[in-house]
């Protein structure tokens, strides 16, 4: 983990109730992150958040006094480029919440139950494209990571991870797509030491959960054409070449 942090603390503020001790306890155990603070009350994180600069900001959007999204609006304008990264963890599962996070410019939005491990490996993608990436708007693996929950594929699953990692593929070398079985399942099958069949159906396992949900809708709304009805689904192959033009067009 040093080679992401380079030997420095990752510094988080716990802005939430519920689960505030889960994740204190949790992060406060690993070397490699420092919990500066935490609180549930609006005006109270704003003030510790200009004073302690943390990396990360853990936040429910139901908070006392000033809601979640309040805040963060009042500290981009606060502290500009200084504002730390948001990632809402929230019971708020409506889509038009995850649209306005988007919107606002958070990293990413998680709907409760999140483990501390799956939070943890959220921060690390974050950080691993701050070193790696260019700065410049959100990165590829955030823009990818918000379409997905905002179309309903749950990040806890393995079809989540699996996805995300074709539509990377398919931006980099986006005549994969062609040849799916042969090329694309392997790679990502060995990238996570398991079996093409097992990519696939985590895959498609993915998608019917979001089906399931009925967001539909958002997928819709996302790429501005009425593409899928609620009796349909895309193939594994039809979502991930979807998302991987639409990164492309945005650079």
């Amino acid at each position: 983990m040093e080679n992401l942090t380079n030997g420095e603390r990752i510094k988080l503020y716990i802005a939430d109730n519920e689960d505030k001790n889960t994740f204190e306890e949790y992060f406060k155990a690993k070397d490699y992150f420092s919990v500066v603070g935490s609180s549930a009350s609006g005006e109270q994180i704003l003030q510790d958040v200009k004073a302690l600069r943390p990396d990360y900001l853990i936040m429910e959007v139901i908070l006392s006094g000033l809601d979640g999204f309040t805040v963060f609006e009042k500290l981009k304008q606060d502290m500009g480029k200084n504002c730390p990264k948001v990632i809402f963890v929230s019971n708020l599962s409506h889509s038009g919440f995850v649209s306005k996070a988007m919107k606002e410019g958070a990293s990413y939005f998680m709907v409760k139950p999140v483990s501390p491990q799956i939070l943890e490996e959220r921060i690390f993608d974050l950080a691993l494209n701050k070193d790696e990436k260019s700065k410049d708007g959100k990165q590829l693996d955030e823009k990818i990571s918000n379409i997905f929950i905002s179309i309903g594929i749950p990040a806890h699953i393995k079809g989540y991870q699996f996805l995300r990692e074709a539509v990377k593929l398919a931006v980099e070398k986006p005549e994969i797509i062609g040849s799916i079985t042969k090329q694309l399942y392997p790679t990502i099958a060995e990238r996570f030491e398991t079996s093409s069949s097992k990519v696939e159906r985590g895959m498609r396992h993915a998608i019917e959960v979001a089906w399931n949900r009925g967001k539909i809708e958002n997928i819709n709304s996302l790429f501005g054409l009425k593409i899928y009805s609620s009796n349909e689904k895309p193939t594994n192959g039809e979502l991930i070449a979807l998302i991987a033009d639409k990164m492309i067009m945005e650079g």
